[in-house]
This record gives structure tokens, C-alpha cells and sequence, in this order.
């Protein structure tokens, strides 16, 4: 892919007040996704195959990509999309989480007709409530 036709990455952190396991069981579970994300069918298997429930944009394909408990975590979401989630254990009941969504092309369009650099804006906006609902989750 060339760079120059690549939007930047959407990159959200945020440090939470939860030991690592903690934080853990809730991006890679499908319990745990449902609480702060979408409800889904997720199993935490690289390959296996499931939908998450995105509401008025219906059931949407994903991919597990990458397991390693407990630090990442990545699935391919529709045709072009990369959500990676990585935790630090910061020490002291702390983890640090890194929430990335990549795959976003300047001449990109959704399944919707919808142009990437309009709902990468829109997309990074959200991701910001979404961490800071994790967290909430997660520090309750």
C-alpha cells in the first residue's frame, strides 16, 4: 500500500486503574467486548471468524488476527479496518491501553458509500468515548 495514499492511524490511550488480567478479560472476551464495544460473537482464536452488532450499520464481519494474552489483540474488521488494542502493566494496578484503528485510505469507501476521511473523523471521535467506557468498566 502506498503511503501516501494511507490516512493516519486512529490512536487512542488511556492509562486505567485495573490490573492487566483485568483489563484483559475485557477486550478479549466476548463478554468483556460487549460491555464497552458492540455485542459480538467473539472467541479469543486467531482465524475464528465473528460479527459484531453495530447497530443501524447492521452485523458487521470480523477476524481475530493476533493473540498475545495479555498484551494484544487484533481483528480485521470488514473488508479493510485493523482494531489492535495493546496493554502495559504499568505496575501498581495500573495498564496502560493503546486502542488503534488502521486501514484507512484517502480514496477508501465503507461497504456504506461513505468516504474514509469523513468517517475516520467521525470513527475518532467515538473511539474516544469507547476507551473511556472500557475504562469505566474496567475500573468499576
Amino acid at each position: 500500500m502506498e503511503t501516501e495514499n494511507v490516512l493516519p492511524d486512529i490512536r487512542q490511550t488511556q492509562v486505567f486503574k485495573a490490573p492487566i488480567q483485568k483489563v484483559w478479560a475485557a477486550i478479549a472476551t466476548s463478554e468483556g467486548l460487549s460491555s464497552w464495544f458492540m455485542p459480538n460473537d467473539f472467541e479469543p482464536i486467531v482465524g475464528h471468524s465473528f460479527k459484531i452488532d453495530a447497530g443501524a450499520f447492521g452485523m458487521q464481519p470480523c477476524v481475530v488476527k493476533e493473540i498475545e494474552a495479555p498484551t494484544r489483540i487484533a481483528f480485521q474488521w470488514g473488508k479493510e479496518w485493523t482494531i489492535t488494542i495493546e496493554l502495559e502493566d504499568q505496575g501498581d494496578n495500573q495498564t496502560a491501553c493503546t486502542l488503534i484503528h488502521s486501514g484507512w485510505r484517502v480514496d477508501g469507501m465503507t461497504e456504506f458509500n461513505m468516504p474514509h476521511s469523513m468517517v475516520r473523523d467521525t470513527m475518532s471521535k467515538g473511539w474516544v468515548g469507547l476507551v473511556a467506557k472500557l475504562g469505566s468498566f474496567v475500573e468499576a
